[in-house]
């Protein structure tokens, strides 16, 4: 009978690094390092090619790769420029597997709880750090959204409007991405759900609710309306879809 010891031994093969992604690495420590700071241009590929001691496609796949991670920014006939990422560089990175998640089962459904959570804290947040300008701001979207009524395309803008306007409330760039993205992915069923008869004037109370919580400074208040709107809104949105079929 043969031991555990005999059996033969099943393993992953070992990964062999690719040069593009070494010199990407490398790369990538000496723009966080300050060598090559934002705003500068890095050298040109001949040199570069020489510096790492490899050929023209190792280098133009690594720095096709820091242009992916908004590291970089490149352009036909011109050297790569160092480049400072933003908030919509995540994000634009994320939306192709954001989509495809989105396409599945229940994609839809668990998109719809990270929005609800996610916009919860934002509610709360902007109730804690909005200034009289940002209360300003918050009612005139409010107005906006309150004028579009009767108008579906106007009335989804205003709408989206008013969420984006919480989002820049909170005085963080991620938050105002994540906003953005998170409405993108989402806009067929927002969609559906603003066309049923009553769903504006649902819509627009709920906005109100929040609007006046944050206008209050009352934390728990907006966090608690937010959570209210958007529980009526996923309804809304599974009335459209039983209509739908």
């Amino acid at each position: 009978m043969n031991s555990a010891a005999d059996a033969p031994l099943r393993v992953r093969p070992v990964r062999r690094h690719r040069l593009w992604e070494d010199i990407a690495h490398r790369l990538e420590e000496m723009i966080q390092d300050g060598t090559f700071p934002p705003g500068t241009l890095l050298p040109p590929e001949r040199e570069l090619m020489r510096l790492f001691d490899v050929g023209r496609p190792s280098i133009r796949e690594a720095l096709f790769a820091l242009h992916r991670m908004g590291l970089v920014r490149v352009s036909t006939g011109e050297r790569a420029s160092v480049t400072t990422p933003t908030p919509d560089t995540l994000i634009a990175h994320l939306s192709g597997a954001a989509r495809a998640f989105l396409s599945q089962g229940d994609g839809a459904t668990h998109f719809q709880d990270a929005r609800a959570l996610f916009e919860t804290g934002i509610a709360r947040l902007a109730a804690l750090r909005a200034t009289d300008a940002d209360i300003d701001r918050l009612r005139q979207a409010l107005d906006a959204n309150a004028a579009a009524r009767g108008d579906a395309r106007k009335f989804e803008q205003a709408d989206v409007a008013f969420h984006f306007a919480l989002a820049q409330t909170t005085k963080n760039p991620i938050f105002a991405a994540v906003h953005e993205a998170l409405v993108d992915w989402l806009t067929s069923q927002r969609t559906i759900a603003l066309r049923l008869p009553h769903a504006e004037a649902v819509a627009l109370d709920g906005h109100r609710r929040i609007f006046d919580a944050v206008a209050a400074h009352d934390a728990e208040a907006s966090g608690a309306a937010m959570d209210r709107h958007l529980r009526e809104i996923a309804e809304l949105i599974r009335d459209g879809a039983e209509i739908g079929r």
